[in-house]
């Protein structure tokens, strides 16, 4: 999330300034070395590691050296990367891990995205300390479609464990439990003095692993104008509820008395093991005066607290002007319907499984739990190599029923295995529904689609209904997003052009259903032009 403060009237010393550190963090693009120790992966020795900087339509360049002693991927978070799935980054699914000792050089082609994105690893749970944000600024001589900023400053939560994040993962899939909790929350690499003192203070991005986050600045309202790289409507609020994998450009006005005041974060959640804890950071006003002993705090939603979650999301439209115009689909051609269910395994013969009723966790879409290949599906696709993965992804569930019923029957809490995606025409109108189920008493799901933003065109509680439902679509100004957080027991709808070829990622953004397997892929064919078509695969393409 990007906060921004209003100008102040010194804005061509602000832009000398501006101008200067934009410099200075452009030393950081051309590349990215990943080091590791007994303790955390970090790039550039940097943690978190360095915001990135580009113009709408710039292409960026960044060669990443693996220099650690585990495998790495880097994944461009909303970036669609026209016709490039080869550097997209997640691991098994558009390429092979980048190896100890080897590089790769990934392109990074911006499109129209314009705002705050991010960047983070992409294999296994290490993006808990590889990630940073990737800043998109307007075309030179552009205006903002808000009051110019005097000053940027990212933002980014994060989460800590104090333990080897490869053996909390580890760990959770011998045991087939729910991951441990983390010991922390973060604002740009720091808990806060909150869980202890610290001397440290620290455009918004959650990176937290498992988690939706609320965010407050006590005694200051926030004006949402851009979330995903994409421009809203403005509105002014006094929180923000962010999912992971999301980004939110904010206004701050800085109009309060001078002062310090605290910023705060903490988890919305309502399943499964987290950290009830809140991360801050202090606001500072430059200035002679004296500074409190106790900055005040900001008073957060509850932890439990739905509605707020809910209501932040629902309120996010986009822009819709003549000059920041939108393309939403009218209607669609391929109309889908997706079941998200957190699911349970029977625990095999001689084995100690800690999940629910001594089972195995597990999540599926549609029934089916993704098995990760062990040669990307982009390579096998492009090479046209057979039993890496099955064409034949269910467009809707296999079975039918009551998805939000209070008590699901235990004979529909077990999934199927699968590497299994779903091919989609060239330049076909997808509408994808977004299904959550109660099995195990339901949860909500940040769902993020690889190589796209999607227009949010609907969203409700309990089971959608195809006959009744899409007559209240928001079709004038939806919301353009690459994240979105399905309510727990409740249904969210998406429409997007399929004018991208390649295969492409579609998967929930909490990491512990990811490792439980809820993921799949669209492999989205190639047009008859030449614009319609992958670009060359790169001659460095890591190897499996």
């Amino acid at each position: 999330m990007a906060a921004a403060g209003v100008p102040t009237g010194e804005d061509s010393a602000a832009e000398a300034r501006a101008s200067e550190e934009k410099a200075a963090r452009l030393q950081d693009v051309p590349y990215t070395r990943l080091c590791s120790s007994k303790s955390i992966l970090t790039v550039n020795g940097k943690f978190p590691g360095p915001t990135l900087y580009g113009r709408v339509g710039d292409t960026l360049i960044v060669d990443v050296i693996n220099r650690a002693s585990e495998n790495v991927t880097i994944h461009w978070h909303g970036v669609k990367q026209p016709r490039n799935p080869w550097t997209d980054g997640p691991v098994y699914i558009t390429q092979c891990p980048i190896r100890p000792g080897t590089n790769f050089s990934q392109r990074i082609i911006l499109s129209d995205e314009i705002g705050t994105l991010w960047w983070h690893a992409h294999i296994e749970w290490s993006r808990a300390t590889v990630y940073g944000a990737l800043i998109v600024l307007p075309k030179e001589g552009d205006a903002f479609p808000f009051p110019k900023p005097s000053a940027e400053i990212p933002i980014i939560l994060g989460e800590w464990w104090k333990s080897d994040i490869r053996q909390v993962l580890s760990e959770a899939l011998q045991t087939g439990s729910d991951p441990n909790a983390s010991d922390a929350f973060l604002i740009n690499g720091q808990p806060g003095d909150q869980y202890v003192p610290h001397q440290n203070m620290a455009k918004h991005t959650n990176n937290v692993m498992n988690n939706i986050m609320f965010f407050k600045i006590a005694n200051h309202n926030l004006t949402v104008v851009g979330s995903d790289a994409a421009y809203t409507k403005p509105f002014t609020t006094d929180y923000v509820a962010i999912s992971p994998g999301q980004t939110i450009d904010i206004l701050l006005e800085a109009n309060q008395q001078p002062s310090q005041y605290y910023m705060a974060s903490r988890p919305h959640n309502i399943a499964g093991n987290f950290a009830n804890t809140t991360t801050t950071a202090i606001l500072v006003y430059i200035g002679n005066y004296t500074a409190p002993s106790s900055p005040p705090l900001p008073t957060l939603p509850n932890i439990d607290d739905a509605s707020s979650a809910n209501n932040f999301t629902a309120s996010l439209r986009s822009l819709a002007t003549t000059d920041h115009p939108i393309d939403v689909p009218q209607k669609a051609d391929t109309e889908l319907l997706f079941t998200l269910s957190v699911n349970i395994f029977e625990c095999g013969l001689n084995e100690s499984c800690n999940g629910a009723l001594q089972g195995r966790f597990r999540a599926s879409i549609n029934n089916v739990t993704f098995v990760q290949p062990k040669i990307d599906i982009l390579e096998a696709y492009y090479k046209r190599v057979t039993g890496v993965y099955e064409e034949d992804f269910p467009g809707n569930p296999p079975f039918q029923f009551n998805y939000t019923m209070e008590f699901v029957p235990r004979l529909l809490w077990v999934p199927q295995n699968g590497t299994r995606v779903r091919v989609v025409e060239y330049n076909s109108s997808v509408e994808l529904v977004f299904q959550g189920t109660n099995i195990l008493g339901g949860t909500y799901h940040p769902m993020h689609l690889h190589g796209y933003s999607f227009y949010v065109v609907g969203r409700g509680n309990g089971n959608f209904d195809r006959a009744t439902n899409p007559s209240g679509y928001n079709l004038v100004d939806p919301p353009l997003q690459n994240t979105i957080a399905i309510p727990r027991n409740g249904w969210t709808a998406i429409r997007f052009k399929a004018n991208n070829p390649g295969v492409w990622l579609l998967h929930c953004h909490l990491e512990r259903h990811v490792s439980w397997g809820m993921e799949m892929a669209f492999i989205v064919k190639e047009g008859t032009s030449r614009d319609a078509k992958m670009l060359p695969r790169p001659a460095d393409m890591p190897k499996c």
